[in-house]
């Protein structure tokens, strides 16, 4: 069965969100979904998440599972809010632990790691199933550019996260803390053992340079053939000089800081301070 596929972007965070339906049923989930945060005032939106329900609603789709490809630091996750609204499942890869418990400690957060971790309602081990109504998937755990990303594969339909990019762009970065580079190869090493024409839907796109759209979906042979940093049978050891090299210079994510503070926690704000505020925690000098 091949599934339905909607993509909704957030140009302002250069992020593509999904929904997947199964093709027999009126099942869907929710894949990489986004809450609108404005750092300079700290007020939060949720336009592109009530998007999503609009389609949803629209649809009469019932969803089962809002899931995450990894513990994004590009943009905050509105999964909560969608769960809240739908009563769907928030799911990530079992070793979203090892995120929370270094980032945890970066913002020396008062919660121990069973009350992070619960706040998530499944966490996928590498091949695990996943059902959406009569469509049947698999979680392919594809560490490198975090611990805990996974790759969700539905027939032909994969969801990479930030592990690809469109080929005129490459791959992701790997400078993180747990990120490694030659996990990142790996990974896609596997990835590519997917059919030719699995389609690949990818989490974001900044346009290379002399492309006019945003895109967000290649296959298994384009990114093979054709990726700047992977395609056309790059070694591990030149892809891991290459990519180590490129992240020293990049710059860190815009919203980092709030990001990985509310991802970690799925979606959730920290607890408030004995106040009543919510408040972020900025680390001076660290990253």
């Amino acid at each position: 069965m091949q599934p339905l596929v909607t993509s909704f972007f957030d140009e302002a965070t250069f992020t593509f969100s999904y929904v997947i339906q199964d093709p027999q049923s009126k099942s869907c989930a929710i894949i990489d979904c986004v809450l609108d945060f404005d750092y300079a005032s700290g007020k939060t939106d949720t336009r592109s998440a009530l998007a999503i329900l609009a389609f949803i609603n629209t649809q009469q789709l019932e969803v089962q599972w809002i899931l995450e490809t990894h513990v994004h630091a590009d943009h905050l996750s509105a999964a909560p809010f969608l769960r809240e609204k739908t009563g769907g499942r928030i799911g990530i890869g079992a070793q979203v632990t090892q995120v929370q418990r270094t980032f945890s400690k970066v913002f020396n957060s008062d919660e121990d790691m069973q009350s992070l971790t619960g706040q998530f309602d499944y966490l996928f081990e590498d091949g695990e199933e996943i059902t959406i109504g009569h469509l049947k998937g698999i979680a392919m755990h594809t560490p490198g550019h975090t611990p805990a990303c996974m790759t969700y594969v539905f027939s032909d339909a994969a969801f990479v996260g930030d592990t690809l990019f469109m080929p005129d762009y490459g791959t992701a970065r790997c400078d993180f803390p747990g990120g490694d580079a030659a996990q990142l190869y790996q990974s896609i090493q596997k990835i590519f053992t997917l059919d030719d024409q699995t389609r690949l839907f990818l989490c974001h796109d900044y346009k290379a340079p002399g492309r006019s759209d945003f895109v967000n979906q290649s296959s298994v042979a384009m990114q093979r053939a054709n990726n700047i940093h992977i395609g056309a049978g790059v070694s591990e050891a030149d892809f891991v000089k290459m990519r180590n090299a490129r992240d020293q210079e990049l710059n860190m994510p815009k919203l980092i800081i709030p990001a990985v503070q509310v991802n970690i926690r799925a979606g959730n704000m920290p607890p408030a301070a004995d106040n009543g505020q919510v408040y972020l925690k900025i680390p001076i000098n660290m990253f």
